[in-house]
């Protein structure tokens, strides 16, 4: 079967969809049953999508992991109330006082929150490592060392990991391997293909695809399903029947939204990489992103998110850059239909292990509107820029 027909196919069981083509919006906190036989059934098959209690799903929360488990070739779906909880989930799951974990130092802002405010009060230590390091990881590591947490394309800067090299190691140490995998999302990259034990999406970006639903989407390989999914049941982890209605129909669009967001971005990256005040673009596509190469290698195309370094800008300048958008709104989601834009006169801050000597950098998520639009709104706000440098 092909990736599309497979797509729209699943988690569409006669058992989810009752003879209309979508699965029903099965809502649902308590469960009854008829027969203590019955109830000893479910009790039984609770870990295994049998109706049981509303925290544990519908037919509706199974029809959604049914499909994400075939899009990311996974053994398990877990579903969050966001992409931020399924990261602290899975890493909450694996780690305990006294362990330590190896974060990269590109990752998303409130997963190093997570790790310098909350893991770090619970006796969890945290190492942030290059992007680019490779199978130099392995100077890092502890012997409490637990857990290797990947994120490629890193946030907002964009650097493209090594996942095999990282992976290689970490099972020679016996490390758990997990990867936010919201920019792959699944149809461009699958990380448990490449070795990684966890993948991990903010399915608010890409699957849900309309910017109206919170939600994350943890997956795992068959040796660590059972504890991601237990450990996220005790800790209360669940999502509404509606949302995740909403997050399957969004995912059978996604390859046709995919395609238009990739093909637009990389025409204003293009645009962009001949402009007089760029430095340079940071598209994983294009080869002045720093591992554009493992891209080419592992990745089967982009999407509508990358940034863009300028040569020179002060506060002033990216304020009146971001003031005198018309089309580009800003945000610090992304994924939607509508493009977005957010600026840092600095990375520095968010950096612990690489450092940021580069001028202000810009992120946009191009959206669905007509890419001339947007290229036209983009010229004019960097004659303002200029103005103000």
């Amino acid at each position: 079967m092909k990736k599309n027909t497979k797509l729209i196919s699943s988690g569409r069981k006669s058992q989810y969809t009752h003879g209309v083509v979508n699965p029903v919006v099965q809502r649902a906190s308590t469960v009854v049953f008829d027969s203590v036989a019955e109830l000893h059934e479910a009790v039984k098959g609770r870990g295994n999508r049998t109706l049981f209690y509303g925290r544990r799903g519908t037919q509706t929360h199974y029809a959604l992991q049914d499909a994400i488990m075939e899009l990311e070739n996974a053994a398990g779906c877990a579903l969050y109330p966001s992409g931020a909880a399924a990261i602290s989930q899975s890493l909450l799951s694996f780690l305990k006082s006294g362990d330590h974990l190896l974060m990269v130092d590109t990752a998303y802002e409130p997963t190093r929150d997570l790790c310098d405010k909350i893991l770090l009060g619970l006796g969890i230590t945290t190492t942030y490592y290059d992007p680019m390091i490779g199978a130099g990881i392995k100077a890092l590591i502890q012997p409490n060392t637990r857990v290797l947490f990947l994120e490629s394309p890193g946030s907002i800067t964009m650097e493209v990991q090594d996942v095999p090299s990282l992976v290689a190691v970490a099972k020679q140490y016996d490390l758990i391997t997990m990867l936010d995998n919201t920019y792959g999302n699944g149809w461009h990259y699958k990380p448990l293909d490449h070795g990684v034990d966890i993948s991990i999406q903010a399915a608010t970006k890409y699957i849900v695809g309309h910017s109206d639903v919170m939600m994350g989407v943890a997956v795992a390989n068959e040796a660590l399903w059972p504890t991601l999914r237990e450990h996220s049941y005790l800790l209360g982890q669940c999502t509404s029947a509606d949302d995740a209605y909403l997050a399957l129909r969004g995912l059978r669009t996604m390859p046709v939204r995919l395609a238009q967001h990739e093909k637009a971005a990389l025409k204003v990256a293009h645009w962009l990489e001949t402009h007089p005040l760029v430095d340079h673009v940071r598209h994983p596509a294009l080869p002045s992103c720093p591992g554009h190469e493992h891209f080419i290698r592992d990745f089967t195309g982009s999407n509508g998110l990358f940034s863009f370094v300028m040569k020179q800008g002060n506060q002033k300048a990216i304020n009146a850059f971001l003031d005198g958008l018309q089309h580009f709104k800003m945000g610090f989601s992304w994924g939607g239909y509508e493009s977005l834009v957010t600026a840092n006169k600095s990375m520095a801050a968010l950096r612990t292990t690489t450092g940021w000597q580069d001028g202000p950098i810009i992120r946009l998520h191009i959206g669905l509107e007509d890419v001339e639009d947007l290229i036209t709104d983009l010229q004019q706000a960097l004659e303002i820029y200029e103005s103000h440098c």
